[in-house]
């Protein structure tokens, strides 16, 4: 099996020649420390990933150096490990919500990115498109989470107009995406904090399951498939996920208290899973054998009968030590193989690497 056919043979729950590796987002300076200044898809081809994920390009209005504002006229700023993260959104009354104005979806230099995926890797590699469905942008054009959430009290109405106009943009980039050759989508709205859901279960259930529906029924519409990336606890809301008919589920954190074995045995007649090593402290701060022991006990609870993508538990961020991401594939390529040993299954399947740090 090449990438593409050993991602997409997982992705529908089934077990491929040997598991399949992928990360919803490799940063730059791992990029960097490992190979220097080299593309991401120069980066996959140099590490033979089996999948690897691409994002819309961007416009950016430099507003003072380690500061810009995109398209969506949202205020991104540096933080020290380099990496721009939102800062600030136009909208702060329901006048500024009437004077916004949608960036055009259709914009050819959005896809560029993606074009250039397709060109290098189509039926070689999974090209997962990285979309969004509503609640992210909802308080990134907020300005932040706590004023949407003060929002969905004091202002439900205008909340759901806003979610509307942000899905009118979300979908058209789906449909774009699928329709350019994206073989899978994944959103990246996270939900979830260590200990759990960051709004509650009642209030995911009015403003964000909606959309997560109409993301999962979209996907599916174009012949596509879809994975549900969201870090934390999401125990409360799991059920609610799972039932929209999501094909994975990413990246099952076990800091936040999810073993991806529990999630695997309740759900894994149902839906792909996809994680989890930990990158909290074992990428970042472990030594070659923690790394090594973490993925050994993430094939055997989450490897047996397939259905399982190996990524870290968020992604391959600034503070993760590169060579133990290395370390990483590594491992999971010389014991990931299919049939996989029983022995390990065995030995592993009980095991808890994550919890003297719970």
């Amino acid at each position: 099996m090449n990438g593409y056919e050993r991602f997409m043979t997982a992705l529908k729950g089934k077990e491929p020649d040997m598991l399949p590796i992928w990360e919803l987002i490799i940063d730059r300076p791992v990029i960097e420390s490992l190979y220097g200044d080299i593309s991401l898809l120069d980066f996959v081809e140099k590490e033979d990933l089996d999948g690897f994920t691409i994002f819309e390009d961007s416009k950016r209005e430099n507003i003072g150096g380690i500061a810009y504002k995109d398209e969506w006229q949202i205020t991104w700023k540096m933080e020290p490990n380099g990496i721009y993260y939102p800062f600030d959104g136009p909208i702060k009354t329901y006048n500024d919500l009437k004077k916004f104005k949608l960036p055009d979806a259709d914009a050819e230099y959005l896809y560029k990115p993606l074009e250039e995926a397709i060109k290098r890797f189509k039926g070689e590699k999974a090209i997962v498109f990285i979309a969004h469905e509503t609640f992210e942008y909802s308080h990134y054009l907020f300005g932040g989470m706590d004023k949407l959430f003060i929002n969905y009290i004091t202002n439900p109405n205008m909340v759901k107009e806003l979610l509307e106009i942000i899905w009118q943009y979300k979908s058209k980039s789906i449909k774009n995406a699928v329709e350019a050759g994206a073989d899978v989508i994944v959103t990246g709205d996270d939900y979830a904090g260590r200990i759990g859901p960051l709004m509650s279960p009642e209030h995911f259930r009015e403003f964000i399951l909606p959309y997560l529906q109409r993301v999962v029924d979209l996907t599916h519409s174009l012949g596509s498939y879809y994975i549900k990336h969201t870090d934390g606890n999401l125990w409360k809301i799991l059920d609610d996920i799972v039932d929209t008919g999501i094909d994975v589920l990413d990246p099952i954190e076990p800091i936040a208290y999810m073993d991806i074995g529990d999630v695997k045995e309740k759900y894994g007649d149902r839906i792909a899973i996809a994680g989890n090593v930990d990158v909290t402290v074992i990428l970042p701060s472990g030594n070659k054998e923690q790394v090594t022991e973490a993925v050994k006990e993430t094939i055997a609870k989450a490897s047996p009968g397939g259905g399982h993508i190996m990524a870290s538990s968020n992604s391959i961020h600034p503070g993760v030590d590169p060579d133990n991401y290395k370390t990483m594939i590594e491992v999971t390529r010389k014991y990931g193989r299919y049939p996989l040993d029983k022995k390990l299954i065995k030995e592993y399947n009980n095991k808890s690497y994550i919890k003297r740090y719970l």
